[in-house]
């Protein structure tokens, strides 16, 4: 397997997008949205991620993160995907969603091709991980992931989008504390 775009270092900040089978909206519920935030935190209390950015999109999120105290940040990325997937079709099994028979249908559908028996397939293989590797290129990615929201026309200014760390750095309420990097111009 390559580990061309997988965060296989320890203390090594890494640009992370997970995205789910298909590209599917799943993260349009508040109730999806606060399920990544509460196993985000998780993450951060028990399993050394130290996250610098973030943004929680319909059908992906984009992190700017390491594993700290000894975490790698794949194995991170691994338990947090594993977790999730459960509990993103725990949720669309109890809680209000119109979508729930077709998109319960599109994960169990995508996950027919495996090897090992799995119900459902909420993410995608893998991931996409890019190793910080300068300033310039800390501050690059911290504005791509804040105009992520812009760019698609949910809000005209990335700290208007509750689900993203440009709260943070605006110093307005948040769900997740990250660690800010000054952003120098």
């Amino acid at each position: 397997m390559s580990t061309k775009y997988k965060a296989t270092t320890t203390e090594d900040a890494y640009f992370v997008t997970i995205t789910t089978v298909g590209w599917v909206d799943v993260f349009t519920r508040l109730n999806q949205k606060h399920n990544i935030i509460e196993a985000l935190k998780y993450c951060q209390e028990n399993k050394g991620s130290e996250i610098y950015a973030y943004c929680i999109m319909s059908s992906h999120i984009h992190l700017l993160c390491k594993g700290t105290n000894g975490f790698v940040l794949s194995d991170i990325i691994r338990d947090f995907k594993k977790f999730t997937a459960k509990k993103i079709i725990q949720t669309i099994l109890i809680e209000p969603e119109s979508r729930r028979e077709w998109m319960l249908e599109f994960f169990k559908k995508s996950c027919e091709h495996l090897r090992r028996n799995q119900e459902y397939k909420v993410w995608q293989n893998g991931y996409h991980a890019e190793q910080i590797y300068s300033n310039s290129f800390i501050k690059q990615k911290i504005e791509y992931i804040h105009n992520n929201p812009v760019k698609d026309k949910i809000v005209s200014n990335p700290e208007d989008y509750y689900f993203s760390s440009a709260r943070n750095y605006a110093g307005l309420e948040n769900d997740l504390e990250v660690v800010t990097i000054e952003l120098l111009n």
